[in-house]
């Protein structure tokens, strides 16, 4: 087979989507969000709706999604995505909107703006990125840290005497009536990746229709905070994460 025939399209077995943008991705190696990116992005163009979504971004690594995928961007302050979604999706119903948020962001300084978008049912996309630490400030304990697990402000571990338990933020947002569709997920295998695929597209169809707040949580790793290669992250995200943040849908209404 000559190399023009390889080329053809009919030959062809995969290419990247045209919703991601040509910017080399600057994520550690071995960092889920990339995988998380690329899923967002093939979703986005198999329903055909690039010029009708809109990303909200945050503080923290989540942040630089907007380098990376070609659709419209606001950038909120640290944890007000959900706040500034609201406004989009109601001054824009027709459109798609979604918040990438992490857990430092998210279920820290931004509690309060998740909780009561999806206690009202705002028909927008939550995916929330949860590697349990503050990845680019330092690997500071983040509410969903792990009871025993050392970070940069937590040395000798979590505890519960000091700092309390981790938040299961989805857990709390499944029981609002506002929420639609919770579930967790994770990007370490290639099942758990068409997996997480299935449930942002699901998530997507779910703000067309109108159907309230559908929350998309992606389990994933930190091995520059975790200081773990990305082999033993991955290892160690299942050993330890998934037992408290196990896979599956919490809620599908």
């Amino acid at each position: 087979m000559t190399t023009q025939e390889i080329i053809k399209p009919a030959n062809r077995v995969y290419g990247k989507t045209p919703v991601l943008t040509d910017t080399v991705m600057h994520y550690c190696p071995g960092c889920s969000h990339g995988a998380v990116h690329k899923l967002i992005a093939e979703v986005i163009e198999e329903m055909n709706i690039q010029h009708k979504t809109i990303g909200i971004s945050p503080v923290g690594c989540a942040v630089f999604a907007y380098n990376y995928l070609h659709i419209d961007w606001q950038q909120a302050a640290h944890g007000r995505a959900p706040a500034l979604a609201t406004a989009a999706k109601r001054l824009n119903p027709d459109k798609y909107i979604f918040t990438y948020q992490g857990d430092g962001d998210l279920a820290s300084i931004g509690t309060a703006e998740i909780i009561h978008a999806c206690n009202r049912g705002e028909n927008i996309v939550v995916i929330f990125i949860n590697n349990a630490i503050y990845g680019m400030t330092g690997g500071q304990m983040a509410p969903t840290t792990l009871i025993g697990q050392i970070t940069s402000t937590t040395p000798y571990g979590r505890t519960v005497e000091l700092n309390g338990y981790p938040l299961r933020i989805t857990e709390l947002l499944a029981q609002l009536d506002g929420t639609c569709y919770v579930t967790r997920q994770a990007v370490h295998t290639p099942g758990a990746v068409r997996k997480t695929k299935r449930a942002i597209r699901k998530a997507f169809e779910n703000s067309a229709l109108k159907k309230g707040t559908s929350f998309v949580e992606v389990v994933g790793t930190c091995n520059s905070g975790w200081k773990l290669t990305p082999v033993e992250a991955n290892n160690w995200m299942v050993e330890h994460m998934f037992p408290a943040y196990p896979p599956g849908d919490l809620k599908d209404r």
